[in-house]
């Protein structure tokens, strides 16, 4: 047998001499190289020798199964993955706060809202629904607005939607309606998208999804950034004082910068070329020191006003319009701060809707409640057991004490003789009456029995009003988006049913996107529970441009140059921007930049082929002669153009600039939303117009939908 030699080299042994090893503050050992970095070790502590390569029986011969630390490794790799979450699987979150505004003692003794400006922390996880983790931010679904507010008396999550209301009454459908949505199980797919069979042969056979659908296919299921979209609570809850009083109370987080959404063909077009869409404007906004707010409000009312409201307070498909119940404003939210890692903090992050603080109640909404029986099974499969709130995205920031021990993961176990109660000893923690959570005593009565209250039978009606209380280009986006999820289906029955329920809601709607289908004869309404009510009002609160922000705040202009653009206009642009709280991005020929006319080299954010207009809300055209010669030749420097007029949005235009807008199809006359920027005196009037920030007189002559 030949003699084994040793591998260890002089330099080798100069680097285990050279190593230096230091005391942390608690006493661990802390190890360093010679360079001064720390050694790798394996997840035990062990330091690492060689991380390049695996331990074999020669330089060519077979792995040993002794390589613990590639065992190690390979095996943390292959285990990376958590399972995604079967629904809000694509999600991004941010850290912050939340401020109180004034006591509300009076109707609750929830800790966090006993003390005006007092801040408590919080975190928000927004996510879309029905795609899975690799899809698309711009996909056309609800939008998750699910937050934690780690108060004093535990952790509270509001665990929300950017819509009030959702498809089912009852918990029980919630995996038939998420089954038919996700992508088809012969054929898997198509991914984050609802214009297939599936999901129009459950809706069209699911009344009571009426109303949610017509948010759905509204504007307000493609949102131009999550700093421009509501949440709500969804449910009723309660609040319930320190003399055990309780007050109904529904939840509202209304954006500071105001509501905006996309049009369809541009959500299209943002996730080509920016996917990420969503998740880069919330880093961006956060990142700049723009922190996104949005104020929580609620809608109070007492057991008398449930009563005689037209409609059932624990029923999920409906609202309580803002007219008839205003919302009150009782603090804001504040998102200061990005995640240090997505994995730990917003993947890992585990949401339960029946975490609420003493003070804050359930209803009984049938929807809610299967949620709290739900949620933790949910939590349980992700996250692979009971300890998933030792993790520190998921623990409480207060004290908190309890003689839970082991299982999976556990971090913190008891520590002594004791880990239970009542015990002999005098040990441990104890419940408190007077501190403790205690449910409002509602008095309940009645059969065992599975039915629908006669209360949740009119199915129609605030799908009617949703529909009549948006302007008239809203009505006609939610009309197109109808017929576009419709064309997509196969079945002619699902789409003629699916229409028979639009009759119901309103006959031009119906007519009209049957009409576009090639329907020979229209079907009559679908049998209705309840005749559709025709005395509710229009609901402004409703409309998205009804409640526009009136001013161009927290958003972002999309400026083309190229070399020889004037100065003056240039800068005069940035300043106006800046003075509005508003970003911009330079888009040119080339990623280096430009030289102005003054001589000043900018450098770009974009180049012509990688910033289309979609990615911004309005645009400023200013290449000079020159460069907009060498722009006419490129084919994405006409669709910067053109998408920007056809997607209804501001344009402030140099005269050098006429040869592209004119090729990109914008002709005389021009419309109010097409400014002339002849001079740097020209721009203050053009950046106050985009406030606006839309032109939706021009949508019918550009016939966008």
């Amino acid at each position: 047998m030949a003699k084994k030699t040793s591998q260890t080299s002089p330099s080798d042994n100069a680097t285990i001499h050279d190593q230096k090893l230091h005391r942390g503050a608690g006493g661990e050992l802390h190890q360093f190289a010679e360079d001064g970095k720390p050694v790798l070790t394996t997840a035990q502590g062990g330091p690492v020798s060689d991380d390049q390569n695996t331990l074999r029986l020669g330089a060519r011969g077979p792995a040993l199964i002794d390589d613990f630390h590639f065992r190690e490794k390979i095996f943390h790799f292959d285990h990376e993955r958590i399972p995604e979450r079967v629904v809000h699987a694509r999600g991004y979150g941010a850290h912050g706060y939340f401020e109180t505004y004034e006591s509300l003692a009076a109707y609750t003794r929830a800790d966090l809202f006993q003390r005006p400006g007092e801040k408590t922390p919080a975190f928000v996880r927004f996510s879309t629904v029905a795609g899975s983790k690799g899809s698309f931010d711009l996909a056309r679904d609800v939008r998750g607005f699910a937050v934690k507010i780690y108060t004093q008396q535990g952790n509270w999550d509001l665990v929300g939607n950017n819509i009030p209301v959702f498809f089912i009454q009852d918990a029980i459908k919630f995996p038939d309606v998420i089954h038919s949505v996700k992508p088809e199980p012969d054929k898997e797919f198509p991914q984050a998208q609802s214009a297939h069979d599936n999901f129009w042969d459950f809706i069209s056979l699911t009344p009571e999804s009426m109303h949610m659908i017509m948010w759905v296919m509204s504007d307000r299921a493609i949102p131009r950034s999550f700093r421009f979209m509501e949440g709500f609570g969804v449910h009723t809850f309660r609040f319930v004082n320190a003399a055990d009083e309780s007050t109904f109370v529904k939840f509202h987080w209304k954006p500071k910068l105001g509501l905006q959404s996309v049009a369809w063909n541009e959500a299209v077009k943002i996730n080509g070329a920016d996917p990420d869409f969503h998740r880069r404007d919330l880093w961006q906004s956060i990142q700049s020191g723009n922190f996104p707010e949005w104020e929580l409000c609620v809608q109070l009312f007492d057991q008398d006003f449930a009563d005689t409201f037209d409609f059932d307070i624990l029923d999920p498909t409906k609202i309580i319009p803002e007219e008839i119940l205003p919302v009150k404003p009782i603090g804001r939210l504040v998102l200061d701060r990005m995640p240090e890692n997505f994995f730990a903090e917003t993947e890992q992050v585990a949401f339960m809707t029946q975490n609420v603080p003493p003070g804050i109640d359930f209803s009984n909404d049938p929807l809610l409640q299967g949620r709290n029986f739900s949620y933790l099974d949910t939590q349980l499969k992700r996250l692979g057991g009971p300890n998933f709130t030792h993790l520190p995205i998921n623990a409480p920031k207060c004290p908190f004490h309890n003689f839970q021990q082991d299982g999976h993961m556990a971090m913190r176990n008891p520590v002594g003789r004791v880990n239970y109660q009542p015990n002999s000893w005098n040990q441990g923690p104890r419940e408190s009456p007077v501190q403790g959570y205690r449910h409002f005593p509602a008095e309940e009565q009645g059969a065992k029995v599975r039915l629908r209250p006669e209360s949740f039978a009119d199915h129609y009606s605030q799908a009617r009003q949703f529909y009549i209380s948006q302007t008239p280009p809203e009505q006609r986006h939610i009309a197109a988006a109808l017929i576009f999820e419709l064309s997509k289906v196969e079945t002619p029955v699902i789409r003629e049913r699916m229409v028979s329920h639009l009759f119901n809601i309103d006959e031009t709607l119906a007519s009209k996107v049957g009409h576009a289908l090639g329907f020979k004869s229209m079907p009559k309404p679908a049998d209705a529970a309840m005749p559709t009510r025709q005395d509710l009002e229009p609901s402004p609160a409703l409309s998205i441009v009804e409640r526009g922000p009136k001013r161009f705040e927290g958003r972002k202009l999309g400026i083309l140059v190229s070399d020889g653009t004037d100065a003056a206009i240039f800068k005069s642009l940035l300043a106006e921007i800046t003075e509005q709280k508003a970003a911009f991005e330079v888009i040119a020929p080339k990623i280096g930049g430009v030289t102005l006319s003054d001589g000043n080299w900018i450098e770009a954010h974009q180049m012509i082929d990688g910033g289309p207009s979609v990615l911004y809300d309005a645009v400023a055209l200013l290449p000079s002669a020159e460069g907009t010669g060498d722009l006419l030749k490129e084919a994405t420097a006409r669709d910067f153009v053109a998408d920007a007029f056809v997607h209804c949005k501001y344009i402030g235009y140099v005269e050098t600039a006429l040869p592209l807008m004119q090729k990109a199809g914008i002709a005389d006359p021009l419309d109010e939303g097409v400014m002339a920027l002849a001079a740097a005196k020209d721009v203050p009037a053009f950046i106050k117009a985009l406030g606006k920030l839309r032109v939706w007189g021009r949508e019918p002559s550009v016939k966008l939908n």
